[in-house]
């Protein structure tokens, strides 16, 4: 497989068509005001993104609820403060010739205390000192992640993304381990799911016919169970209801970790599901072509780009002019993220990435 065949168009079942196999990771930066307001950097950042040629170009997660904070400075999507930076984000995005997305989010019981109080949770959790919400407030949070998609596309955005991965409230519902509820969003793997599929439903009957819905999953870890979330995955892909599956994978050439999944890729359990019009892709340290062309060639539809995203802002730019592209090594230097359009906040979160940023001599 040549490198042409990673800037194909690919058509989406809603919305404008991807120019190219490349999109940016949701990815958390510490960006943005206290109160969920953009900030001119977390501007920025985004936008050289969209300038260097990603597809679409994607949010960091940005929470549904003020008390689904995960993390300080993160954008908000919870209110109608926030129209006015989404407004002017979405029209900048497509400006520069890319689709648009916001990733919608709550962390429940990964909130921290400093910044929401007591976190919330679908059952009560003694490790996180979590409460579990009542029937009303787990439909709240429901109309709340359906009332900030309608918020995103106000603000003139061609979609979103659920996040249901990395162990945030939606993956919380989804695992045994943590949803201990005894009503109908817990106990079966249907009950611990319909709170997605209700999501799902509310977003497509309440924003406009052409607005793209994707969902991130991640397989494992958290408490899931590579079975029952590929069970999930097939019938969102049976449904046809959402545009794309995005797979949070830390590696897309890692096997599972259960054991009696192991001898292939965690990757394959998906690409051989029946997917329809839905499209599918990975995330996982995509660092250069080849593993770009591997990805697509095991059956993905497109590649989700995050470490490679933040070392150069003009990935698929890159790839497009040379057909042996590879980021460069780690470490870098603070001044090369900098050039690359990371703010002070950004900087120093990546700093905490074992083997990202190289010391500076004192």
């Amino acid at each position: 497989m040549s490198t042409v065949n990673l800037f194909e168009p690919l058509t989406l079942a809603h919305g404008p068509a991807l120019k190219n196999r490349f999109m940016l990771a949701p990815l958390t930066n510490l960006q943005s005001h206290p109160d969920g307001i953009l900030s001119d950097e977390e501007f920025r950042w985004l936008t050289m993104r969209a300038e260097g040629g990603f597809a679409l170009t994607m949010t960091c997660a940005a929470h549904v609820q003020a008390r689904g904070q995960g993390f300080p400075g993160q954008l908000g999507i919870f209110g109608d403060q926030h129209l006015e930076g989404l407004t002017r984000l979405a029209a900048a995005i497509r400006k520069n010739g890319s689709v648009s997305a916001v990733q919608l989010h709550h962390a429940g019981n990964r909130s921290p205390k400093d910044l929401v109080g007591t976190p919330v949770c679908p059952s009560d959790d003694a490790e996180t000192g979590a409460r579990g919400l009542t029937l009303g407030e787990v439909e709240q949070l429901r109309d709340d992640f359906i009332a900030a998609a309608i918020r995103a596309e106000k603000a003139g955005f061609d979609g979103v993304e659920i996040h249901g991965a990395h162990g945030y409230i939606l993956a919380q519902f989804l695992s045994a381990d943590i949803n201990k509820r005894t009503d109908r969003y817990g106990g079966t793997p249907e009950n611990r799911a319909r709170i997605v599929f209700e999501i799902i439903d509310g977003i497509r009957s309440s924003c406009r016919p052409d607005f793209q819905l994707g969902i991130r999953l991640s397989p494992e870890r958290f408490g899931l169970k590579l079975a029952e979330i590929r069970e999930l995955a097939r019938e969102l892909l049976h449904q046809e209801k959402i545009d794309y599956l995005d797979l949070s994978l830390w590696d897309v050439a890692k096997e599972p970790v259960e054991e009696e999944f192991k001898g292939r890729t965690l990757m394959s359990y998906f690409t051989e599901l029946a997917r329809g019009r839905v499209k599918l892709g990975a995330a996982g340290k995509i660092m250069g072509v080849q593993t770009a062309r591997e990805v697509l060639e095991a059956g993905c539809d497109y590649c989700i780009i995050g470490r490679a995203a933040i070392l150069r802002h003009d990935f698929p730019n890159r790839v497009a002019a040379d057909a042996n592209y590879q980021s460069p090594p780690l470490p870098v230097t603070a001044q090369h993220l900098r050039d690359e359009g990371l703010s002070p906040a950004f900087l120093t979160y990546m700093s905490g990435w074992k083997g990202f940023v190289a010391e500076e001599a004192a």
